[in-house]
């Protein structure tokens, strides 16, 4: 793995027992000796923190950078208010996703972190997009999640004022002779933090998370299985170029303000067709939960059939929940068979495993709205 990208935390990760894995180009830790599904529980149960440092973190900083990004987002930057925020598509001109991202308005500017594997197109986009009279700045920081429901009380310990932040809010903090930016969000449909501190002061932060008692250090293997859980999408598997907002059950990432009769109507990329799906409802597919019976897991590529044996779908993302006691999945069906509560049957090794339509997400969320 010596051509991967190291985190700042590399060494850390290695010191702990961590198996490695490459990820979107980095070295990554799947999982430490307490094993996934033990790690997975302690996040539902106490709090894990999470080495999330691969991902990009991007500046902006220009004139009206809020309007400019919006020629490139579906989401409603202009109105979000200063240490918000919010959830974001790239769109590409058929109204497919480019990539998801997170953006935060630090009044002077805009603070976005996108997707690893996206990372590299999703810079070359904004600078080509943007123009050159706005500055896209790679920033040179780490980034940790700290998130279940002892969260905030290591956080107290570190920076009570960061607990006075609520569901997707963000603030600038004076820590440890640093400066960190925390926001309150999370994806594993825990309460929780994302810091983004200075990349030289990264690991002595993490070891001090590490040292409180209710902390355990996570991978990427429990990463993934309590996002299933809470709903979320990962890029490149639930959600792609191929899939428009409207398709993958994301309307809500379309700004009222970007939607036709909206102040700011369309302008992003693919408009047309994505405002066209919300009006009409006329789109072939839409994003699902499933859950099954047993214990066997559905994987991703498990191809989904009706009781009549027609292929109406095919799951994207799945496994067994820790927390649900059930195999879980999302999928993609035909709008025909997408009723909740109906049946659909995954082909798994010759066998056709039964899954109800469900709800998502599989647990319910405990963000922290004040």
């Amino acid at each position: 793995m010596s051509d991967l990208h190291a985190t700042p935390l590399q060494a850390l990760h290695q010191s702990l027992g961590a198996k490695m894995v490459p990820f979107a180009g980095y070295s990554m830790p799947v999982q430490f000796p307490l094993g996934v599904k033990k790690e997975h529980e302690h996040t539902r149960r106490a709090c894990g923190l999470f080495d999330v440092s691969h991902m990009g973190q991007v500046r902006i900083v220009g004139p009206e950078p809020a309007r400019a990004l919006e020629t490139l987002v579906t989401a409603d930057v202009v109105g979000l208010a200063v240490d918000g925020q919010r959830y974001a598509l790239f769109t590409n001109s058929e109204g497919g996703i480019l990539d998801d991202l997170m953006v935060v308005n630090h009044g002077e500017s805009l603070y976005l972190v996108v997707n690893a594997a996206c990372r590299e197109q999703d810079i070359a986009l904004l600078r080509t997009g943007l123009g050159s009279g706005h500055d896209v700045e790679v920033l040179d920081r780490g980034l940790l999640a700290l998130q279940g429901p002892q969260a905030t009380e290591g956080m107290r310990r570190l920076c009570p004022a960061a607990c006075e932040l609520r569901f997707m809010q963000h603030g600038r903090f004076e820590v440890m002779d640093q400066e960190l930016w925390i926001s309150r969000s999370g994806y594993t449909g825990e309460d929780g933090f994302e810091i983004s501190v200075p990349s030289d002061a990264t690991e002595s932060l993490a070891r001090w998370f590490l040292d409180q008692p209710e902390v355990e250090p996570v991978g990427l293997g429990a990463r993934d299985s309590l996002r299933l859980e809470a709903g979320l999408c990962l890029y490149g598997h639930d959600i792609d170029e191929t899939t428009t907002p409207v398709e993958a059950s994301l309307p809500w990432a379309v700004g009222k303000t970007r939607r036709v009769g909206g102040e700011r109507e369309a302008g992003f990329p693919g408009a047309d067709r994505v405002l066209h799906q919300l009006q009409a409802k006329d789109h072939k597919r839409k994003r699902v939960g499933l859950i099954g019976e047993g214990r066997a897991p559905v994987r991703e590529g498990a191809v989904l059939f009706d009781a009549n044996d027609q292929e109406v779908g095919r799951v994207t993302s799945g496994g067994f929940g820790p927390s649900v006691a059930s195999p879980i999945a999302m999928a993609y069906l035909s709008v025909e068979a997408a009723e909740r509560g109906e049946t659909v049957y995954a082909e798994v090794r010759g066998k056709r495993l039964p899954m109800v339509i469900s709800a998502m997400p599989f647990v319910t969320a405990s963000y922290y709205r004040g």
